[in-house]
């Protein structure tokens, strides 16, 4: 069960990397928070951008609780 649990991990890691990638950049990083003109805040994401917004959300969360889960089973 253990190695299950590792496998499923590190595969929803790869996953998490792959939409953390996928994504466009939203601004000019902390530079852009001055009140320019494309700031942070500014855009609502669209289509695939909010997909893959949503899909990064899942996979951080589920990668979190398996390895908490994994912790405990081995401690």
């Amino acid at each position: 069960m253990l190695t299950i649990l590792m496998i499923v991990d590190a595969l929803v890691a790869i996953a998490l990397i792959a939409a953390v990638l996928g994504q466009e950049a939203k601004s000019a990083g902390m530079g852009g928070m001055d009140g320019g003109g494309d700031t942070v805040f500014s855009s609502k994401a669209r289509g695939l951008d909010a997909l893959l917004a949503r899909v990064t959300v899942v996979l951080a969360v589920l990668f979190a609780v398996i390895t908490i889960v994994i912790a405990r089973m081995t401690s």
